[in-house]
């Protein structure tokens, strides 16, 4: 399983620094809503580093799932309470619901499927059974 938790906190690291080169480099609503599909991509990268068998649908599911509750939290005055406080909390949690940003966490959570899917075939077709890895069992 190591080589799995390795992997998806690799990715992890990479999603971030992609996210914070489009932040520095772009701007308007190419640069929100990549943004928001990322949220959710990291958020798949960290579901598989706590639970390395995780099935890629249930690992997008549950990243959707996350972010889609972050945003509908949006709608309550707390998360916008925490990011004046705390420029992380804003990061994570946002301040203002916008309906836009839930169709682009399901962007999000489909690449993030399709790629974890892939490693997880690619790692079975080449024959290196990974511990985490099923890839004789549906997706």
């Amino acid at each position: 399983m190591l080589p799995v938790r390795a992997g998806a906190l690799g990715a992890a690291v990479l999603v971030v620094a992609v996210a914070l080169a489009v932040r520095a480099t772009a701007s308007g609503g190419f640069a929100k809503y990549t943004g928001d599909a990322l949220y959710t991509v990291l958020l798949h990268t960290l579901v598989v580093a706590v639970a390395p068998r995780v099935r890629p649908l249930a690992a997008a599911s549950l990243a959707l799932g996350v972010s889609w509750a972050v945003e509908f939290a949006q709608l309550t005055p707390i998360p916008a309470e925490l990011s004046a406080r705390s420029g992380l909390a804003r990061l994570v949690l946002g301040s203002t619901f916008n309906a836009p940003d839930l169709f682009w966490y399901a962007v999000g959570a489909a690449a993030s499927f399709a790629a974890h899917r892939a490693v997880v075939r690619r790692r079975g077709s080449d024959g290196a059974r990974l511990s985490g890895a099923y890839p004789d069992r549906p997706l």
